[in-house]
């Protein structure tokens, strides 16, 4: 353990943290070891033993002293007797917000093999995870949960391969942190496809053992002769893993035709000197014809820059050479976590890359958010934008811009700025004049034409492919069309006070204009003519309310209902049936939320239609007045639609678990869209917002969830 200690300080003093943040990190390993002291892991291994290895893992990757010191607390409070909050005290709220959003994602597991449990847990881990160090230090722990899980039964040890296959693994690509990702693809194939594991070992030009023999003997060549003409250097071999041969046999490729089964890295110090290192190689070895790739020159992606190159190597046998600098190594293996150790450098382009490819999380988790986009959709835009592979574009002037593949102008235009993408009339690739629609490509070089006048099209929303345009068009036309709604909602008004021969300017006075303010609970008269023009309110609903001298408009209201309840009607437009009327606004109570099916009455409001409650609502309960009969419509039932209901489930405390009652809701096709989570006086209660299509559907799902051994009573709201 010591000896373990010991890394972890001489790895935390080469990142150059300063005295402060050393006697932080000193004080949190005091901390964990005294939380975790007297426990094993299910290995055997002393717990301490998992925090030490995460932070050693991370500080590997060059972070920011917050984030080993949070790998070191991060089991703490579910693994010892801290809180969040003596957290928080002790190391920072930085540490503490870490911590907190790691423990949730830390109690989400994978539902079973199916795409759909992998996409719902994929969601919530980016969701939870807008601060990006949460993500590197879930990849950290689970690295080396791998490396040890010898501890867990088989089934275990599967389940674990393969939510890190489907989950973990592609976003540590997308985030560029090969070290990690490298890793855990080899961890994880091992236990999700072990005899394909063995066949491929099995397939090696000759053992692994051999194969480390003849890289170690060149590596020695290769070391002698950069010494002999000066050249500083770090280099590092290795064996190609199964899984990537896995994934190059995968994708058709031959066994000749793989030439970097063998692999040597060369880290210099001047980029000058990595184009020096190639020509000496081929000096030694014979070059394998169109094996050299300069990536240097035309990089790769905008965080991967090196010199490629193919060698016959001892024995024949082919070897590939990649040559680059240390900050590009950084790059290469750190991504996003490199963003820590290079921003003291003043780096621009290593910052810019970086913080676009966390802006791009965060355009999309907003965007969806703002939009209140469905679970599908959002696991769809998810899929698309921020998990599929990328393309690097560039500005005149040489700046590096990542987007989707798929992605057009108009999202490249709305990348740089949201007034560049609303002013976009045209676009210039490679010097070449394209439409709009076009599907850009690695290394194409765009400028954008804008016209100040000119406005967004709606029909760009059909063909962009990020998440951020779409809602930004969108955004602008929500906009055009509110103000056309207050325009028109206005000009409805005054005629209708033209017609019944009232002054406009003795109907609007400021009064007036208060009184319906209050009635219609709205903030601005400009929200009375928006009601007006979106046809939620009619210009002599609003009359009547301006004036005293009017019959009160609940009269009114009642009167009208009255007056049709002999009417039959068949064709209503609407879900609920008033009385034979259609053109009531019509409101699902909040208190109650019912849903279709269930007893409902009406209530008239003041000023807000008809609210419809359960009949069991106790908020109605002693109410003997302006109560009506309201009605489902059954012509009108749409399978699709689905209503919010809200309920509270009682526990007993013992192996609460909320991934069953969402795993519940799934196997009902109910939505879950919240859960809190409540204690009061040593019980442990649920409330849960969900949707549902009918009472039938509700009524399930309660009787389902009152089967988990922990729920001991469903309760509706």
């Amino acid at each position: 353990m010591e000896e373990k200690i010991n890394t972890l300080i001489s790895l935390c003093q080469d990142n150059r943290y300063t005295e402060k943040e050393m006697e932080r990190i000193n004080k949190a390993i005091e901390f964990a070891s005294k939380e975790h002291e007297g426990m094993f892991r299910k290995n055997g291994e002393v717990y301490l033993v998992h925090p030490i290895e995460v932070a050693t893992i991370v500080a590997n990757l060059n972070v920011d002293a917050e984030t080993v010191i949070a790998a070191l607390v991060h089991e703490t409070v579910d693994h010892g007797s801290s809180s969040f909050d003596e957290l928080g005290e002790l190391f920072g709220d930085d540490v503490k917000s870490i911590v907190v959003s790691l423990t949730k994602v830390n109690r989400l597991h994978l539902l079973d093999a199916s795409e759909s449990s992998s996409l719902y847990l994929r969601k919530v881990l980016v969701a939870l995870s807008e601060d990006v160090r949460v993500i590197i230090l879930k990849l950290a722990g689970r690295v080396h949960n791998l490396r040890t899980n010898e501890g867990l039964s088989k089934e275990k040890q599967k389940q674990k391969a393969l939510e890190t296959w489907n989950v973990l693994i592609p976003i540590a690509h997308r985030l560029g942190i090969n070290q990690l990702k490298s890793e855990l693809e080899d961890l994880s194939f091992r236990y999700l496809k072990p005899e394909i594991y063995t066949d491929i070992e099995a397939e090696l030009p000759a053992p692994r053992e051999e194969l480390e023999s003849i890289l170690n003997e060149m590596i020695e060549q290769i070391v002698e002769l950069l010494r002999d003409n000066n050249i500083k250097f770090e280099i590092k071999g290795r064996v190609k893993s199964v899984s990537s041969l896995y994934n190059k046999l995968s994708n058709g490729k031959k066994w000749g035709d793989i030439y970097d089964i063998l692999g040597i890295r060369i880290i210099c110090e001047e980029e000058s000197e990595c184009y020096m290192i190639i020509g000496l190689i081929h000096s030694l070895y014979r070059p394998i014809p169109k094996r050299f790739k300069d990536y240097i020159a035309m990089p790769k992606g905008n965080s991967y820059q090196s010199l490629h190159t193919g060698v016959f190597g001892i024995n024949g046998y082919p070897i590939e050479v990649q040559v680059r600098t240390k900050e590009m190594n950084e790059i290469a293996e750190h991504g996003v976590a490199s963003h820590w150790s290079y921003k003291e450098k003043n780096s621009r382009q290593i910052q810019s890359v970086m913080e676009q490819k966390l802006q791009m999380f965060r355009n999309t988790i907003e965007a969806n958010s703002d939009e209140l986009t469905d679970d599908d959709a959002f696991v769809d835009n998810i899929e698309q934008e921020l998990l599929s592979s990328s393309i690097y574009v560039f500005t005149p002037k040489g700046d590096v811009v990542e987007l989707p593949n798929g992605s057009t102008p108009i999202d490249f235009a709305y990348r740089i700025h949201s007034k560049v993408g609303d002013t976009t009339v045209g676009a210039i690739v490679n010097d070449q004049m394209v439409p709009l629609d076009y599907k850009l490509n690695d290394n194409d070089i765009i400028k954008i034409m804008t016209d100040k006048n000119s406005t967004p099209n709606k029909d760009w929303i059909n063909f962009v492919k990020t998440t951020a345009a779409k809602s930004k068009i969108k955004a602008y036309f929500s906009k055009k069309d509110k103000e056309e709604y207050i325009t028109r909602g206005k000009e409805l008004l005054e005629r209708e006070l033209r017609r019944q021969k009232l002054s406009i300017q003795d109907a609007l006075t400021d009064d007036h204009q208060d009184k319906v303010l209050k009635d219609l609970k709205l903030g601005s008269f400009d929200e009375v003519y928006l009601s007006i023009g979106s046809l939620r309110y009619t210009p002599l609903y609003i009359a009547n309310l301006l004036f005293e001298d009017k019959r009160n408009v609940q009269d009114l209201l009642i009167d009208k209902i009255m007056n049709n309840t002999n009417v039959f009607k068949t064709n209503y437009k609407n879900d609920i049936i008033v009385s034979g009327c259609d053109d009531i606004l019509v409101n699902l109570a909040s208190c109650c939320k019912p849903v279709f099916g269930e007893d409902i009455v009406g209530y008239i409001t003041k000023g807000q239609g008809i609210t419809v409650h359960r009949a069991t609502c106790q908020n109605i309960k002693n109410v003997s007045t302006r109560l009506i009969d309201v009605s489902w419509n059954l012509t009108k039932s749409d399978d699709m639609k689905q209503y919010v209901s809200k309920m509270t489930l009682i526990t007993n405390g013992l192996n609460n678990s909320v991934l069953d009652i969402v795993t519940k809701a799934t196997l009902r096709n109910v939505s879950v869209s919240s859960i809190n989570e409540l204690n009061k006086n040593g019980v442990t209660y649920y409330d849960m917002l969900v949707k549902v299509h009918n009472k039938d559907d509700l009524d399930l799902f309660i009787d389902e969830i009152k089967t988990l051994p922990f729920v001991e009573d469903v309760r509706r709201s």
